[in-house]
């Protein structure tokens, strides 16, 4: 039950500023978060792409309140595309981006959102790679299939993320797997009412095997996102019964948890991809990762305790 506790408080200024200043947290934040800069990532993105795994990168920081901001988020993108481009890493390293750091939820937010995102996603493809459009709470998620769908009108491979704790996510699904999007599918980390997203734990596995199924059936390219070894061979299972390559379809699991695992499943011939944060706003992505799963909170518990 902590878990709706935890992601109201992502939300929160005083809990922000409480567990920026907690003595432990530090030491947890840098479990999930690769580094503050492009220069403290980059080494990470070598090490993981030099142990035979694909990454995609997220310079957090959604919440933003002006259009100065939106603008600096672009740009953050685009100097990334520009290191990954003089590495020569562009083939294995994509992005994902979140539209309400590119403005989405400012006035005129759509129209800015897309402008941002436009030019970030033409210069992914120039160095070989693509970009990946994060799905948010349920109130953006029309925004961000409409520019999903505008962008690849140019670059068809552009992808998107479904939430399989939301009731549209089977149509969503079935709608994307018939016009071959890429499409990460996750359980989802926000804090949605009952109204529109279920909130029983064991329906919300058997929602996301069941949209696993449409990807898998579909014509497009399905991306599982979960660390549970469950859901992870019933993946398998499913894009074997579809008669899917290993080269059709991709896992992805975050930076900084079940490393081991992700080396298995590359060892197999998978694709696994490793979802990689930075920078310096990492308060909300780093609580929606303790929300998720109790030990999170519990090393990070233990963690303030011994340090303080």
């Amino acid at each position: 039950m902590l878990g709706p506790v935890i992601l109201a408080a992502s939300r929160s200024d005083k809990m922000r500023r409480l567990v920026s200043a907690a003595p432990g947290t530090k030491q947890v934040v840098e479990r999930f978060i690769a580094g503050e800069t492009v220069e403290d990532v980059i080494p990470i993105v070598k090490d993981i792409t030099g142990r035979g795994l694909e990454v995609t990168l997220d310079v957090v920081g959604e919440d933003i309140t002006t259009v100065e901001q939106s603008y600096a988020a672009r740009d953050a993108y685009l100097e990334l595309i520009g290191r990954l481009k003089e590495l020569g890493l562009g083939e294995r390293a994509e992005m994902s981006v979140k539209l309400s750091m590119f403005g989405q939820a400012l006035e005129g937010g759509h129209e800015l959102a897309l402008a941002n995102v436009r030019p970030v996603v033409a210069a992914a493809a120039e160095i070989g790679t693509t970009v990946t459009l994060d799905a948010e709470d349920h109130t953006t998620l029309d925004s961000m299939f409409a520019i999903h769908e505008e962008l690849r009108k140019d670059f068809p491979q552009t992808g998107c993320v479904i939430q399989a704790y939301l009731f549209r996510t089977e149509d969503d699904a079935r709608r994307l797997a018939a016009n071959g999007s890429r499409v990460r599918i996750v359980k989802g980390a926000y804090k949605e009412p009952a109204s529109v997203a279920i909130q029983d734990k064991p329906e919300i596995d058997k929602a996301y095997v069941r949209i696993m199924k449409i990807l898998m059936e579909g014509e497009g390219y399905p991306m599982i996102g979960s660390h549970d070894p469950r859901l992870i061979s019933i993946g398998q299972e499913l894009a074997r019964r579809a008669g899917r390559k290993l080269d059709e379809y991709e896992f992805q699991m975050l930076y900084g948890i079940r490393s081991e695992e992700q080396n298995r499943l590359a060892a197999e011939g998978h694709r696994m991809r490793v979802y990689t944060a930075y920078g310096t706003d990492w308060y909300g992505y780093f609580m929606r990762r303790l929300a998720e799963k109790p030990a999170n909170l519990l090393f990070f518990a233990r963690s303030i305790l011994t340090k303080g």
